[in-house]
């Protein structure tokens, strides 16, 4: 019976997050836009915080991060440096992105993108084109989410199974309660997350070494394998050009989901109060990757790198501790994966099928909560199921797609000559460059897709907007006298 303790735990936290996620509507008409895909801007800083730091560390802390440390070596710590970087973009970007939802009714990353460049059809466009890579995002969750159940369960429940369990859990909650059910989950699921990862890599340390300094596990690689201490890794596969050029097109990429809880927040001020605090979350990933490392001793011949944590576990740990590392795991990856499955389907709403079929407001807001059934059955599922790639690579493919969509955005804050034209051209172009780089001629000269997709972006921005007739007076009167919102007297860092 002991040994089904890991698994039982694992399993408690699905009720846990049904639970939290269900309740979390209740008072709130969810048949509406502004409640289901905004939370009626309701979440004060803490809820906010543990939103948008648990949506952006996922499957990989407790699985890709490790993966890559056991395959490769220090290309892992990419991860640490381009989520310093977000945060950067979240703090400056994100309580001007609400100032402007606020006032005019943007929820999705798309409508801003609209409304600034007159043009729905480029709301729609961009909508889907973002939408790439919070689809494959969702589905490297779902994948890790499967893994996890099926190591937990030691073989019982199959992957395929494992996806189908977790997309039901999620479609319970998220169907019901929309973002706030993704932002009380996710609260749970951040401090879940950060607690079980420093027990875990403190307890693999101390196990391994004999104490809590990684010291001896890197003057064992420095001896044994100095090869996974230093660029391209123990493979090889991750140059100078490619490392850097990942982390740069994570920097320029704004996620549809992260700006979609931008908007759930209280208050532009409360909003800056949480995510100035977002690089103290990311502390997280540093004991996972020690555990990756130690890996490579202790499991060399792992089939699936992306499971040597829990394998780890499993294995070694106390049956508690292995257990909450399940349920951590499992946090981690529908933290991620449920943002992305509502903002898809919040944007193929609101920005695709409303503006095509003039579809009232009412309508569409019925329609974004339907569309996580077939997004998640048609699209997530199938692919999941496959298992097409290692998690973090999927993610850096999504990276590529999402990153076409910083111009826009820049042409939103920075640069009023701008003009629907040269937006669509660039954004176009940067597309296909990226579709092809990315599959077909693969990040020529060792550099990223995205990188190559987005300078043919800019260049395509830039020529048609200074040849075609820039946006009326008033629309860019609108969005470059934009006054920052004023403190709220009293506001307080409360949920």
């Amino acid at each position: 019976m002991i040994q089904h303790v890991p698994f039982i735990i694992t399993a408690a936290y699905l009720v846990i997050a049904v639970v939290i996620g269900f309740r979390a509507g209740r008072g709130y008409d969810m048949n509406t836009t502004e409640a289901w895909g905004a939370g009626s801007r309701s979440m004060g800083p803490i809820v906010v915080y543990l939103l948008v730091a648990a949506g952006g560390v996922s499957a990989y802390t407790f699985m890709g991060s490790p993966g890559w440390a056991h395959d490769k070596g220090v290309p892992a710590l990419y991860v640490v440096v381009y989520l310093s970087y977000m945060a950067i973009l979240a703090w400056y970007f994100g309580p001007k992105v609400w100032e402007f939802g606020r006032r005019y009714g943007h929820i999705t990353q798309a409508s801003a993108i609209a409304d600034r460049y007159e043009s729905t059809f480029l709301g729609g466009l961009s909508g889907f084109v973002g939408s790439i890579g919070g689809l494959a995002y969702a589905v490297l969750q779902t994948i890790g989410s499967a893994y996890i159940l099926n190591v937990m369960s030691f073989g019982l429940i199959p992957v395929w199974a494992g996806v189908l369990v977790t997309l039901a859990v999620i479609s319970i909650y998220l169907y019901r309660s929309g973002l706030r059910a993704i932002g009380f989950t996710n609260a749970f699921q951040g401090a879940l997350m950060f607690v079980v990862a420093w027990l875990v890599g403190m307890w693999a340390v101390n196990h391994f070494t004999g104490g809590f300094s990684a010291r001896p596990i890197f003057e064992r690689l420095q001896t044994e394998a100095p090869e996974f201490l230093t660029l391209p890794g123990a493979l090889g596969d991750m140059g100078y050009a490619f490392w850097t050029s990942s982390i740069l097109i994570s920097f320029f990429s704004i996620w549809q989901s992260h700006w979609i809880s931008w908007m759930g927040a209280k208050s532009g001020v409360g909003l800056k109060k949480a995510v100035t605090y977002l690089p103290l979350y990311y502390l997280v990933l540093i004991p996972m990757i020690f555990v990756g490392f130690i890996g490579i001793f202790e499991y060399p011949d792992i089939a699936k790198s992306d499971q040597v944590a829990i394998t780890m576990a499993v294995d070694n740990m106390p049956v508690v501790l292995a257990g909450l590392l399940g349920a951590g795991t499992l946090a981690a990856s529908m933290s991620s994966s449920e943002p992305n499955i509502h903002a898809t389907a919040l944007t193929y709403s609101k920005d695709i099928l409303q503006p095509m079929f003039k579809l009232s407001d009412k309508t569409a807001g019925k329609l974004s909560r339907w569309l996580i059934f077939p997004i998640m059955g048609l699209i997530i599922a199938p692919i999941s199921i496959a298992e097409p790639a290692s998690l973090v690579y999927i993610l850096l493919i999504g990276y590529g797609f999402i990153a076409q969509l910083f111009p826009l955005l820049a042409g939103i804050f920075f640069w009023p000559r701008a003009t629907k034209v040269g937006a669509i051209a660039g954004l176009s172009a940067g597309f296909v460059v990226t579709v092809v780089f990315s599959f077909f001629i693969v990040h020529p000269f060792g550099i990223h897709a995205g990188i190559w997709g987005l300078g043919v972006n800019v260049l395509f921005l830039v020529v048609g907007s200074l040849l075609t007739k820039p946006a009326s007076e008033a629309t860019l009167k609108r969005f470059y006298d934009l006054t920052p919102e004023k403190p709220v007297a009293g506001e307080s860092g409360t949920a």
